[in-house]
């Protein structure tokens, strides 16, 4: 049974510029993780790759097609899903701990108890004496890893992730990446991955899925990634299939980011 499956999901916006203007984000496009799976999502900028992530989430109501979720229609927000945003996140009036501890208290935990699994989280990524420090009071990386922490705390059996270490200096970066695969292995929850660095999704995942430029977005490549598991995110760029891999999905993905940048400098 697939964790999260889109069956032929369209996203159509009016325009904010001209309120008589419609455009398709995405149009007609079907996705599936099953439980367990590393799926990432490639593609130009603005081809709509957070668009479906909010729609996996509930926070979008497609135009057309379909939401399922371990097999049921999604009604409303998808509980069974955790989201890690591309922005900051974390609550500037809460420490470290009290923002891991947040969504626990939302939904009635102990307050004992909501202490007890956010000091837990906090020390599984590498933040145990730290759960006293306010958000700017920690480093970037170390923001992302009280967001993670935030995430993983709800046990959630679908992780949505919408580029989340893309602020982030290449060391840092790669830092979280190992993490966040250790992290995985030891749970196998279902994980959507957003990203537009093609290094990042192929080292982390099971299968790529790459969408082509917008505006009506559609899914042109999918892409099996047979490296051995477990993985070391700048070990695994230097082997032979990594490289193979790369190329062949950039083959595919060159001339959609052509395209899309193409569009952007219209725009602009």
């Amino acid at each position: 049974m697939h964790a999260l499956e889109l069956r032929d999901v369209s996203c159509t916006f009016i325009s904010k510029d001209d309120p008589g203007q419609r455009y398709t984000a995405v149009q007609e496009v079907s996705l599936s993780v099953a439980a367990g799976e590393f799926v990432s999502v490639v593609g130009p900028t603005g081809c709509g790759k957070s668009t479906l992530l909010n729609v996996g989430a509930g926070l979008l109501q497609p135009s057309t097609g379909a939401v399922r979720v371990f097999g049921q229609a999604l009604q409303g927000i998808n509980t069974r899903a955790g989201y890690m945003f591309q922005a900051e996140s974390l609550m500037p009036w809460r420490t470290a701990l009290g923002n891991v501890m947040a969504g626990l208290e939302f939904r009635g935990v102990p307050l004992a108890d909501a202490r007890a699994q956010a000091e837990d989280w906090l020390r599984r990524v590498g933040l145990g004496g730290f759960g006293d420090r306010y958000p700017h009071q920690l480093s970037g990386g170390m923001r992302k890893r009280t967001s993670l922490a935030q995430t993983l705390a709800l046990d959630p059996d679908i992780i949505l992730m919408d580029e989340p270490f893309s602020a982030l200096d290449i060391q840092t970066r790669q830092l979280m990446e190992n993490e966040v695969l250790a992290l995985w292995a030891s749970k196998r929850k279902a994980v959507l991955f957003i990203t537009h660095d093609l290094d990042e999704a192929i080292a982390m995942s099971d299968r790529v899925v790459v969408l082509s430029a917008g505006p009506a977005a559609r899914p042109i490549g999918e892409f099996a990634i047979d490296l051995e598991r477990p993985r070391d995110v700048a070990e695994v760029r230097t082997t032979p299939r990594f490289i193979e891999l790369h190329k062949a999905i950039w083959d595919v993905l060159r001339e959609e980011v052509l395209k899309g940048y193409a569009q952007q400098l219209q725009k602009a």
